[in-house]
């Protein structure tokens, strides 16, 4: 079986639907329907990314503090979402799992607002530089 020569300059077409490749600066600007689809990828990956920290947060609160689960959802949330513990931690475990929990929940927010984020940047960006590019 012959196979064809590849062009090593040739870029491969790149997925329209990826959260971690976007359009390169030659393509036009995806429609607005696959943005879209793009953007609700991009949610459901925060969502997922939330949920999980959340589980971690609680299922470290109630194993290390023996916290209900009401209890741990609340310190999990308050933690996650920045604003700190609710209830005192009274074991050495629960206030280090809390602080590692702590420095995790900040990534995870760090990195989940980015993956949300870098679509609409890039999109902005990208319009930009099409107009610019007509114009020249």
């Amino acid at each position: 079986m012959a196979t064809k020569p590849s062009n090593s300059n040739a870029k491969p077409p790149l997925p329209e639907t990826s959260l971690t490749r976007f359009e390169h600066r030659s393509q036009k600007v995806i429609s607005r329907h696959k943005f879209a689809y793009r953007m609700l990828l991009a949610i459901g990956l925060w969502g997922v990314m939330t949920l999980v920290g959340l589980t971690i947060g609680m299922v470290g609160y109630w194993y290390f503090e023996g916290m209900s689960v009401a209890d741990s959802y609340v310190n999990a949330a308050m933690i996650l979402s920045g604003m700190g513990p609710v209830g005192e931690l009274k074991t050495l475990g629960g206030k280090i799992f809390a602080g590692t929990y702590a420095i995790f929940s900040g990534l995870i927010i760090v990195i989940a607002t980015g993956f949300v984020l870098a679509p609409v940047f890039h999109r902005v960006l990208h319009r930009f530089h099409v107009e610019l590019t007509k114009q020249d």
